[in-house]
């Protein structure tokens, strides 16, 4: 069985919205992980994106990174670009980004079908709503969470007030930077 494997920076305050600053993105904080940057999180992060990954994406992520990632070239650019990508959404009609589709009907049903398909993990990046969705379904089977040392007030939270869930820590790396990789998967007792 293929495993849900959700990725995504947060704050100390656990706002994930605005990671990168982008020139159509509106969020004010916009950018707040580029002054951590660090060449151990490059590493890390490149071998989280050299293998032949698959995406899980809700529309509103989808269509974010779609803009953004398309004109672009390098090897996030390309590994975003070629990637199987799966979306889903109840709004939208079509999914024309490259080697992506559109999942129709029930998407916790969906994502539990995928889930039974040949292949290899699938990774959330972004996509909150889809995320607490799929949480509430026993559906995520891993949590990797960079936990950038910073304080933002405002904006999108990744767990927003989800319900109770508990979790066993995986493993945990600090940066340079400050910043900190917990990897967490559900305990399932």
């Amino acid at each position: 069985m293929r495993k849900i494997l959700v990725s995504n920076s947060i704050t100390l305050d656990g706002v994930f919205e605005g990671p990168v600053h982008l020139p159509f993105e509106k969020f004010k904080h916009a950018g707040w992980t580029e002054p951590y940057a660090s060449q151990e999180q490059m590493e890390y992060l490149s071998k989280g994106i050299s293998g032949d990954g698959t995406l899980l994406l809700g529309r509103v992520t989808y269509q974010y990174f779609e803009a953004a990632w398309t004109p672009q070239t390098g090897p996030v650019a390309d590994f975003m670009n070629n990637a199987a990508k799966y979306v889903v959404s109840t709004t939208l009609k079509k999914a024309d980004w490259h080697n992506s589709t559109l999942l129709i009907g029930d998407g916790v049903e969906a994502v539990r079908k995928l889930k039974q398909q040949p292949g290899g993990d699938i990774a959330i990046l972004g996509s909150g709503t889809l995320m607490r969705s799929l949480m509430d379904h026993d559906l995520i089977d891993e949590y990797s969470l960079l936990v950038y040392p910073l304080v933002l007030g405002a904006g999108k939270r990744l767990l927003g007030d989800q319900h109770k869930t508990a979790l066993k820590l995986k493993e945990s790396r600090a940066f340079s930077s400050g910043v900190v990789l917990s990897t967490y998967e559900p305990d399932r007792k």
